[in-house]
């Protein structure tokens, strides 16, 4: 029997329906999606997943991992579920409605669920990823630590598409890019998805495979999966719009996507490419390390050099996309244009890369117009100000008594003093009692207490604050959330607090290590808990061998050379 949805423009209710489907799901059980989620039932409800009609059901997602294909024989490279814990997977049974709502509990779809079931993490992590270790894959360890459990599937009906306040004319649904292209009299369109920001070399390099394949350009980049109040998001927009007033006139269209990148490789390009044929493109540029973890990193490539590039244009005949290749370009100097890298010794060419346009940025040095547009560079510097004019944090971390509360009531009065920047102190004893009070010693809440510094931390330093934080912090994990979190937004140093445990102990002006070596309290990091030593930190500095004063002077001493203090 064929679905009619198949045929619809979306997969969203007829207006004279929702009201009744809302009514009805105050009596469903309800799922609140995370952000992840949120982005799949987008795609799936305006059909850029098309031909899904909802999550898939088990016999689909074994399919999909094991073929590239749904059951009916459908090119799909990509598991698509709805995941849950496995307390919600036992309180529901198939043929049961559910609702899906936003994380503020607004109603999205309903969902009858079809199958529940307890996925092979190791072989969709191998199957999908090309490996089931996490260490050496992201998209690995976000399928084992942030993707839950247990699965289900089932057909969606949708009630409204999530809503965005930002930017809401450029995102746009396949059913409105479809309709454009057709105004327009585009029968030829060049998919581009991106997640960089575009400079003067991506416009030519665009504009020559344009032309080769005699196509108009939809730039289709991924935003808005940053963390809440992120400038990248708003950067990242504002820089696409200056990039698309560079071309000739009705030639490119811009619009967003609020696509979840998985990081797999050959499957994530031939899933983009699907995606935009959905979007109504005709051609998809895939570069040659289209969807590696580490592309433009630095560090060496997951996946084998162009075989995203194969693999796209291998499928292109039932994909009904072609596959461009993304050709690099520079800029050659001595003739005053912009050339094919593989076309020249690359050493003639001249290039910035992306770290070393953000260390540019970080120390107010030119960007020269060969490189990037002056409208572009200034939406940079707005969000990307000199370290000077940067928040940053210093995150002391050490053992009880090791002297990192003192090191930081003194770099709190030093930059009091210099009243270049607001000061907060998030001194550990100081969290403990005013923001995590509930909170027990166990390794788990140990953690969730130093992440909420590091939460706090980040948004002074997103405000350009200074945060001091002294937590002990005896863990490497949290430590490194937040590093990854607090960096986003400006500066981080860690700052290794090395005292010797037998220096502690003999200060113990709380009596910790007393009472834990007698037996009468449990769980103190450095006797009965162990403390774990950063692997990487900024500085390291031993109070029993140095006084605060001196302590203190080794860290401004660092931030003025990082540049942090003007």
């Amino acid at each position: 029997m064929i679905d009619k949805k198949e045929y619809s423009e979306s997969l969203l209710v007829h207006f004279r329906r929702v009201e009744d489907l809302r009514l009805k799901a105050l009596e469903y059980a309800s799922l609140d999606l995370n952000a992840r989620q949120l982005s799949d039932i987008e795609l799936l409800l305006n059909r850029a997943f098309y031909p899904l009609t909802g999550f898939m059901n088990q016999r689909d997602y074994e399919s999909v991992v094991e073929e590239m294909r749904l059951q009916d024989g459908t090119v799909w490279p990509m598991p698509i579920c709805l995941d849950v814990s496995e307390e919600f997977a036992q309180r529901i049974k198939p043929g049961q409605v559910l609702a899906l709502n936003d994380s503020e509990g607004f109603l999205l779809a309903t969902m009858v669920v079809g199958d529940i079931w307890q996925p092979d993490k190791k072989k969709e992590a191998q199957m999908v990823y090309g490996t089931d270790d996490p260490a050496l894959h992201p998209g690995v360890q976000q399928l084992y630590d942030q993707v839950k459990d247990w699965y289900i599937g089932g057909a969606v009906e949708g009630i409204s598409l999530p809503i965005h306040y930002d930017f809401r004319d450029l995102r746009l649904t396949p059913s409105e890019t479809h309709r454009r292209f057709t105004q327009y009299g585009w029968r030829r369109v060049l998919g581009f998805h991106t997640e960089e920001y575009l400079h003067c070399a991506h416009r030519e390099m665009v504009l020559a495979s344009a032309r080769e394949i005699g196509a108009s350009i939809f730039l289709h980049p991924v935003v808005g999966l940053e963390a809440p109040g992120s400038m990248d998001h708003y950067t990242h927009v504002r820089c696409y719009q200056q990039f698309v007033k560079k071309f000739p006139s009705n030639m490119i269209m811009l619009g967003l996507t609020p696509l979840t990148e998985r990081w797999a490789g050959p499957r994530e390009a031939l899933w983009h490419a699907i995606i935009r044929k959905n979007f109504g493109c005709s051609h998809f540029m895939v570069a040659d390390d289209h969807g590696d973890p580490f592309a433009r990193n630095g560090r060496e490539l997951f996946y084998p050099l162009h075989a995203a590039q194969r693999l796209v244009d291998q499928f292109s005949a039932q994909t009904g996309i072609g596959m461009v290749p993304q050709e690099k370009m520079g800029y050659l100097e001595k003739k005053a244009q912009y050339v094919f890298l593989k076309d020249v010794d690359e050493q003639e060419v001249k290039s910035i890369s992306s770290p070393e346009l953000r260390r540019r940025l970080e120390w107010g040095l030119e960007i020269p117009e060969w490189f990037s547009y002056p409208e572009v560079v200034e939406e940079l510097r707005k969000s990307f100000p000199p370290r000077s004019k940067q928040g940053f944090t210093v995150f002391l971390t050490g053992l009880s008594g090791s002297g990192k509360s003192t090191i930081a009531q003194v770099l709190m009065v030093k930059f009091m003093e210099m009243r270049d920047r607001p000061v907060t102190l998030l001194d550990g004893d100081i969290v403990r009692k005013n923001l995590s009070s509930e909170l027990t010693f166990s390794k788990e809440h140990r953690n969730l207490n130093v992440t909420r510094i590091g939460f706090v931390a980040s948004e002074i330093t997103k405000n350009r604050g200074i945060a001091l934080c002294a937590p002990i912090a005896p863990y490497e994990e949290s430590r490194q959330v937040n590093r990854a979190l607090i960096s986003r937004y400006g500066g981080y140093v860690e700052v290794f607090i090395s005292t010797p445990l037998e220096v502690c102990e003999q200060r113990d002006r709380k009596g910790l290590y007393a009472k834990a070596r007698a037996g009468k309290i449990k769980g103190v990091t450095g006797v009965s808990d162990p403390y774990i030593p950063p692997s990487n930190p900024e500085l390291t500095l031993d109070t029993s061998i140095m006084t605060p004063a001196e302590a203190v002077q080794e860290i401004l001493l660092y931030l003025e050379e990082q540049g942090y203090l003007g």
